[in-house]
C-alpha cells in the first residue's frame, strides 16, 4: 500500500505527528505533497534510480518527502542533520546526490561537504515550492534507500536497496515475517498500529518501522526530541497501540518519580519493541513489571544478515538474551572465524548459507561479541574491540554496566580498558551521575561493583563525567571519551 491507496481509505487519519510541537499530516495531504515533491523532482531531471539526500531532523515532512522518492523510483539516502561537513563528505561522495532536502540548520554543512544540485531548504524555499507545484501523473515505480552505518574503520558504511520496478502499491509488506514475529501487523479486522518512535527518523530501524507502518496504512507519532514524560503523554493522547525504543530511554522514563509514571493512561499501548544496543536485564525487566508483558526485542544488522527476536514470556525464562535466529542462522566464531563451542564468547555472525569459516557471501557481522546456549538462544556480552585483558583474563564491560546502570546514584555508565604497566589494561569506569553526585560517589561505585563481581573486573577507577557521549542509536562513544 502507498498513499494514494490510503488518501482514498482514510484521508483525514493522521499519517505522521510530531508529538511535542503538535504539527501532524494527513494522508490526504501526504498524498497530494509526496505527489507535488516527485514532479518537482521530475522537472529537475531526476530519474529512476538517482539519490535523494534527505539532512533532516524528525520532522512532520519526513513522510511526504521519504514518499516522494518511494513512489517514483528515487533512492532516499537519510542522514543525521547535526554532522559537520567533514563529517557528511564521505557520505556525499558515496550517495552522489541528484538532489538535496535540507533543514535550515545543515545547509552549510552540507554544501561544504560538496553537495551539489537542486537545493530544497525546510524553514526556507521547501513548503513554497512544494505549493506551487502541480502534480503531474508519472510512471510509478517503488524507489529505494541509502543508509549508513558506523563502520569499522571510522569511514561511514554504505548500504544501498536499489529500486526494483515494482509498483509500490504491488510491493509485499517490508520485513512481514520480523513485524509479524513483533506483533506490528494487525490481525485481520483489526486497525493499522499507532506507532510512537521517539528516535532518529534517519536511522535504518525508526526507518524501516515508519515505512511498514505506512504500507499498513497507520499512523506513525514522532517527537523533535525525546522527553521522558513526554513520550508518556504521547502514548496517552494519541492512542498509541505499538512503540520503538533504544535502551536509554527505558533508562531515563525508569528514573521518573512514581508519581510522574502512574499520571498517564498507557491502556491502549500494546507493544513496545527495542532494539539497536543492548538492553541491561535488570532494566529490561523493571519495564516489564511496569508495562506488562508487552515488551519485544530484536537484534540484527542494518544490512540485514539475518536477525534475532524474542517476546517477553521467552525473556523471562531466558533474561538476557537477544533471541534466536528468525529466518537464518547465527553462529559464534573465534578470531579466525571458525565456530567455537556453545557458550563460548566470539564474534556474532548472521546469515543465512553454509559456510565453514567467516567471512563468507551472505554471512555479516556487525561486531558484537556474544555467546549461545545449548537452545540456540543469544546473549550479548560487548563489542569487538572493546573486550579488555587484564593480568591475561577477559573482561566484558557489558557486565559492569549492566550492575552499574540501575544504581540510583548513575544516570548513564560506560566501562573500558585503559593501559596498565602491570597488567596490560585495567577496568575504568565514567559515570554521569544523576543529579548532584554526593561527596565519595566514585569510591562508593567502585565498592558497589566489588560486592557483587570478581574484584579483577570491577573498574580500579570511576571518573564522573558530565555525559556519556552515545550515537543517536545509543551507542556509547568510545572514542570520545578516551579522547
Amino acid at each position: 500500500m502507498y498513499p494514494r491507496i490510503h488518501a482514498a481509505t482514510a484521508p483525514q487519519r493522521a499519517a505522521l505527528v510530531v508529538a511535542d510541537t503538535g504539527e501532524q499530516v494527513t494522508w490526504a495531504e501526504v498524498e497530494r505533497r509526496s505527489a507535488a515533491l516527485a514532479t518537482w523532482f521530475h522537472e529537475r531531471g531526476l530519474r529512476t534510480g538517482d539519490v535523494v539526500l534527505l539532512v533532516l531532523g524528525n520532522d512532520v515532512r519526513w513522510a511526504e518527502i521519504v514518499w516522494a522518492c518511494w513512489r517514483s523510483g528515487l533512492v532516499v539516502a537519510p542522514v543525521n542533520p547535526r554532522l559537520g561537513a567533514a563529517e557528511l563528505r564521505p557520505m556525499v561522495e558515496d550517495a552522489a546526490p541528484a538532489a538535496v532536502v535540507a533543514g535550515v540548520a545543515a545547509v552549510e554543512a552540507v554544501r561544504g561537504a560538496g553537495a551539489r544540485g537542486p537545493f530544497l531548504v525546510v524553514g526556507e524555499d521547501y513548503d513554497a515550492a512544494v505549493e506551487a507545484t502541480e502534480p503531474r501523473e508519472l510512471a510509478e515505480t517503488m524507489g529505494g534507500r541509502l543508509l549508513f552505518s558506523s563502520g569499522t574503520t571510522g569511514r561511514p558504511k554504505p548500504f544501498r536497496e536499489d529500486p526494483t520496478g515494482v509498483h509500490p502499491a504491488e510491493v509485499p509488506l517490508r520485513y512481514a515475517a520480523m513485524m509479524t514475529d513483533l506483533q506490528v501487523v494487525p490481525a485481520k479486522g483489526e486497525p493499522p498500529p499507532v506507532l510512537f518512535s521517539p528516535g532518529p527518523a534517519y536511522h535504518s530501524a525508526p526507518m524501516a518501522f515508519l515505512h511498514t507502518v505506512h504500507q499498513l496504512g497507520g499512523t506513525v507519532v514522532t517527537s523533535s526530541r525525546f522527553d521522558a514524560e513526554g513520550s508518556l503523554a504521547a502514548i496517552e493522547r494519541h492512542g498509541v497501540t505499538h512503540s520503538l525504543w533504544v535502551p536509554t530511554m527505558f533508562v531515563r522514563m525508569l528514573r521518573l518519580p512514581a508519581s510522574v509514571r502512574e499520571r498517564h493512561d498507557l491502556s491502549t499501548h500494546r507493544v513496545a519493541v527495542h532494539g539497536a544496543a543492548p538492553c541491561p536485564p535488570e532494566v529490561k525487566r523493571a519495564m516489564i513489571e511496569w508495562w506488562g508483558p508487552i515488551v519485544h526485542e530484536y537484534y540484527g544488522s542494518s544490512e540485514g544478515y539475518g536477525r534475532t527476536s524474542i517476546g517477553p514470556q521467552e525473556w523471562l525464562a531466558h533474561p538476557g538474551s537477544v533471541g534466536r535466529p528468525k529466518g537464518g542462522a547465527v553462529r559464534i566464531c573465534d578470531e579466525e572465524g571458525r565456530a567455537v563451542p556453545v557458550g563460548d564468547v566470539g564474534q556474532v555472525w548472521l546469515g543465512r548459507t553454509e559456510a565453514d569459516r567467516l567471512p563468507a557471501p551472505g554471512w555479516g557481522s556487525a561486531g558484537d561479541l556474544g555467546r549461545v546456549d545449548d537452545e540456540g538462544y543469544l546473549y550479548l556480552t560487548g563489542r569487538l574491540g572493546q573486550t579488555i585483558i587484564t593480568g591475561g583474563v577477559n573482561v566484558y564491560p557489558r557486565e559492569i554496566e549492566d550492575l552499574l546502570a540501575l544504581h540510583p546514584a548513575v544516570a548513564d555508565v560506560a566501562v573500558f580498558g585503559v593501559p596498565d604497566a602491570e597488567f596490560g589494561e585495567q577496568v575504568r569506569a565514567a559515570v554521569a551521575p544523576l543529579g548532584e553526585p554526593a561527596p565519595g560517589l566514585a569510591e562508593a561505585l567502585v565498592a558497589h561493583c566489588r560486592a557483587r563481581l570478581a574484584h579483577y573486573k570491577c573498574p580500579r577507577r570511576v571518573d564522573l563525567v558530565e555525559r556519556i557521549p552515545r550515537s543517536d542509536a545509543g551507542k556509547i562513544l568510545l572514542s570520545e571519551l578516551r579522547g
